[in-house]
Order: C-alpha cells, then structure tokens, then sequence
C-alpha cells in the first residue's frame, strides 16, 4: 500500500508538470511582451539641403553623409550614463496575436555631412562674410568654415512597427530544446527628434533637439530565442526620412531641411517574458 501511494505521488506529479508544459506551449506568443536594446550601422543616400535665414536661401544638391561609429569600449557601450555615445536601438514590444506584434521604439541613428566635399548651390547668401553672392548652380567646397551640419546626438528616429514573427522550428519541423530560431519582418512610422549640430558661416554652433520631421520604414530580421526568454536579434531597415524643419540656430526665422533614404544594420539582445500567467 505505501509502495503504491508512491508510485500514485509520482504519477500525478508527472501528470500535472505535464500539463503545465501543455498550457505554456499553448499559450504561445500571444500576450508576452519584449524588451530589447541594441547597436547599428547606418547608410544615407545624398540629399539636397536647403538653408533658410533672414539673409540666406540657399540650397546644397546631391550632398554626401556618414554615420559615426565610436570605438568600442565598455564604458561607452555598457555604461547606463553613456547610452547615446554608440548608435543605439531600443524598443519594448507586446504580442497582440500569436505571429504579430506592436511595439514602440528609437533608433538612435548618427548622420554627419562629409566636409571637403565638393557640391552644386543655387540661391543667395547676404551674411556680410566672404561667402556672400548669387549663386546659380555653382561648385562649393564644404570647408568647416562654410558649414558644419551633424544630427550626432542623434538622428533619432522615435516610431511605431506593426511586425510578422514567425518560428522556423515549427515551420521547418526544426527540433531543438532551448534554441528558437525565428524570422521578423514589419513596417513603422514616426518622427523625427535630432540633436543637430550646425555651424554657418563662421557663426556660432547650435545644439538643440526639435522635432524636425517624419519617417516611414520596413524591416526584416532573424531573432534567436535561448531557454524561451532571452533573445539575439539582426535586423535589416530601410527607411525614408523628411525633415523640412530642422534648427540650425537659437533664431527660430532660420532653419534647414533635407530628404533622403537610409538603410540600417542593427545587432540587438533582450528578453520576452509572459504578461499573464
């Protein structure tokens, strides 16, 4: 009788942890949430930029432009105070069905004009400096004393991405124990909040946020899930940005705007827990 009230223990022990297993693999997706943190590359395409002042109108063509990687360091890249020195990527996201979810983020992107290049300039400038004239589709050279223009603090890109997530093991019949290996695509839209530096013209450097902006894009990634709750995620983003108010300096009369395309590489981790249980 003892051996059997074991046996009975160990049987409804195993039949319960069973069924737990069962309803968290029913459960699924729907209704966890993630948070994930990360790093990226970027790529612009060349833009016209136009100049706007009381004494200037004037507009650049075709003019070229960098991202700016910092050499990595744990300090900038761990640190918690230092989180806008890399190019970085954040976003907390929520599972509304079991293959889509909704999530809010920023990329903190890095855009910097190359000086020293040669571009085309239409317009006028009256700023009592050697650069004044009437210009008609005219060469330029970007020295630093003509012009400095940086979103370094950053091209932040703040959206919203409505995304597909699929899971590779079960599509392909993939078995692994701790291991999902998961495919992501989705679109988003936003807006744009640089911290642009700018320089005209021998004036002073301005350095201020502002709301500049809007921003679609789309995405595909690959995200690998460790042990169900910890993830590394790739994605690859094209986008398109329009800033047609962006500060130059401490007078609100003066402003630039651009428009271009970018594409971004990002390398990311986090975690995906369950809301409810």
């Amino acid at each position: 009788m003892k051996n059997l009230t074991i046996y009975f223990c160990i049987f409804f022990s195993i039949t319960v942890f069973s069924q737990e297993v069962e309803k968290e693999v029913e459960k699924g997706n729907k209704g966890k949430m993630y948070i994930l943190w990360g790093w990226n590359r970027g790529q612009f395409s060349d833009s016209d930029i136009r100049f706007k002042g009381i004494d200037y109108d004037f507009t650049l063509y075709d003019v070229k432009a960098i991202d700016k990687v910092n050499a990595f360091t744990f300090r900038d890249y761990f640190n918690p105070g230092r989180v806008t020195i890399p190019q970085t990527n954040f976003r907390i996201g929520y599972f509304f069905k079991e293959n889509y979810t909704v999530s809010i983020g920023v990329d903190h992107m890095k855009y910097v004009m190359r000086n020293y290049q040669t571009v085309k300039i239409d317009g006028e400038i009256n700023s009592g400096t050697s650069f004044d004239g009437v210009y008609s589709n005219d060469d330029i050279l970007l020295t630093h004393d003509f012009l400095t223009f940086e979103h370094t603090d950053g091209l932040n890109y703040v959206n919203i991405e409505v995304n597909r997530f699929d899971n590779l093991n079960r599509l392909l019949n993939f078995k692994t124990k701790n291991l999902e290996v998961n495919i992501t695509e989705g679109i988003g839209v936003g807006f744009l909040y640089p911290k642009t530096n700018a320089r005209l013209f021998y004036g002073e450097r301005y350095d201020d946020f502002n709301v500049a902006g809007v921003g679609v894009s789309a995405k595909v990634g690959l995200n690998l899930t460790f042990f169900k709750h910890f993830f590394l995620q790739s994605d690859f983003k094209l986008g398109y940005i329009n800033m047609n108010d962006i500060r130059i300096s401490a007078n609100k009369e003066e402003s630039a705007s651009q428009y271009f395309t970018f594409f971004e590489r990002t390398i990311m981790f986090g975690t995906r827990f369950q809301l409810n249980k």
